[in-house]
């Protein structure tokens, strides 16, 4: 096949982390890594002089409205368009498909993806109680573009039975996952001990992790002083760390463009397909809690659109938040996540590697264009996830050109056919044990709980168990299946 001047090439990426959590403005560090993902192309400061979109992922350190705006600024360039993203854990490869399909319809020659976040300093100045020297927030300010949807994630009953916070939702879906399994807690957590311990094991070799320490599967799932139960079942290192300094760019242009700057081929890396879709927004609509029609279509229409089997990905990221969002989605994808022998990860993931506000998949993305550089002619698949479950995107990357145009698949119309529940909203009476979430101490007690049963006509309903007795009988035994008693008024009894 001849080369297609339209085709989208990755030519440059970047990556930083600062330790000690004193670390410049994300305003500062998206610039730095920028001018480093553009260097890193060979061009420099004649590849960014080309840029006519700066797309930044929404900052969560501090929210600027453009922010775009302000690195451009910072690195005297003058794009002609600035996009934010919405918040989500999907907002770095939606940018990409964005930039991507935009450069395959001749709109666009040189764009560019990046993100940041300084939470780690953030925190220590709370601790310190004094102020950061960052750029104000810009008032009155706007981006040309906002990529995604900013719709509310949790209902009002979701909200109320405490399922709002990703730490209590995700919890969810892993013990609706442990009573599939049926195995003993200690069973099922140990298992994601050794899941998680193989994404250690890759964080330990990434000079950009923010935990580059290999760690043994006990020393993951074994509760203790320095590894407290947050929820049911995860200990603190089942989670993602959110409190880093880390930022991330990936520069994208045109074949064309590559071939009159005199990019290096060894640098290209091309984006195949795309997939993208929501799961039922709401949580409680869900036909269960252990799927995900969203990613299944989205890395199905990917794969097709590139021409490839999930056997033919040589280099994997599958997002990582909690270990239930690796197990639903490897599913989905057709991958045993215990037995596969791939790394399921490039970086580390987002407890080891870091999980930088929304950021984490550009830090992936930047990581697996390094990896298909060492391995040319390989394929990667990467994964992103925003709220719960919620929002998903599939991006397939590879250094030998695509055989078609790129082709970013929305395939909500297949999510959307697929069945749903009603809600069960203040009805008393018994019903059927589903999931539960449970919040944990720092002593180690149970002291914040969440519970979905299912009534005999199929609605869902949500419980916000308090009694200390019922909170304690959840940690022990999964609800799945058990007869539950509803008040309607979010109480429930076992």
């Amino acid at each position: 096949m001849s080369p297609d001047p339209r085709h989208p090439v990755i030519v440059g990426v970047a990556q930083a982390t600062w330790r000690g959590g004193d670390s410049p403005s994300p305003i500062e560090m998206c610039a730095e890594v920028v001018a480093a993902a553009a260097a890193d192309a060979g061009p420099g400061a004649a590849l960014l002089a080309r840029a006519e979109i700066l797309a930044v992922v929404d900052i969560a350190s501090r929210r600027w409205n453009d922010p775009g705006a302000l690195v451009a600024g910072r690195l005297g360039i003058e794009p002609r368009v600035t996009i934010r993203s919405s918040l989500g854990g999907d907002s770095p490869q939606v940018l990409v498909s964005r930039l991507a399909t935009r450069i395959a319809q001749g709109e666009l020659d040189v764009g560019i993806v990046c993100g940041a976040e300084a939470l780690a300093t953030v925190a220590r100045a709370l601790r310190e109680e004094r102020e950061l020297p960052w750029e104000p927030v810009d008032d009155g300010a706007a981006p040309t573009e906002v990529a995604g949807s900013d719709r509310a994630p949790a209902t009002p009953e979701e909200t109320e039975a405490n399922l709002i916070a990703p730490i209590v939702m995700y919890p969810l879906f892993e013990n609706a996952l442990w009573a599939l399994e049926g195995t003993t807690l200690d069973e099922h957590r140990a298992r994601l001990g050794e899941l998680w311990a193989g994404f250690s094991r890759v964080a330990a070799a990434n000079p950009y992790a923010w935990s580059p320490q290999e760690r043994s599967a006990a020393e993951i799932a074994t509760p203790s002083a320095d590894n407290r139960l947050v929820t049911l079942p995860y200990t603190k290192l089942l989670n993602s760390n959110i409190q880093t300094d880390q930022a991330a760019a990936l520069v994208l242009c045109s074949d064309a463009v590559a071939r009159e700057l005199g990019i290096d081929r060894e640098r290209w890396v091309h984006p195949h397909a795309a997939g993208h879709a929501y799961d039922h927004w709401f949580v409680s609509e869900r036909e269960n809690l252990h799927s995900s029609p969203a990613i299944r279509f989205a890395a199905r229409a990917a794969l097709e659109a590139a021409g490839a089997g999930i056997d033919e990905i040589a280099h994997l990221d599958v997002y990582s938040c909690f270990p239930s969002a690796v197990q639903i989605a490897c599913r989905e994808l057709g991958i045993d996540p215990f037995a596969e022998t791939r790394p399921l990860t490039v970086t580390g993931g987002l407890t080891f590697a870091g999980g930088p506000g929304n950021n984490y998949v550009t830090h992936a993305i930047a990581t697996l264009v390094e990896r298909l550089r060492e391995d040319p002619g390989s394929l990667g698949l990467t994964t992103a996830v925003g709220w719960y479950l919620t929002k998903h995107a599939v991006g397939i990357y590879g250094t030998d050109a695509p055989q078609t145009p790129f082709a970013a698949r929305d395939v909500q119309a297949q999510v959307d056919a697929t069945p749903t529940r009603a809600s069960g909203a203040g009805v008393a009476g018994t019903a059927t044990g589903e999931s539960a979430s449970l919040v944990y101490s720092r002593e180690g007690e149970p002291i914040l709980g969440a519970l979905t049963a299912l009534l005999p006509d199929g609605r869902r309903a949500i419980a916000k168990p308090t009694d200390p007795a019922v909170l304690a009988a959840l940690s022990e035994t999964p609800v799945t299946g058990r007869d539950v008693v509803l008040d309607g008024e979010g109480g429930v009894r076992l």
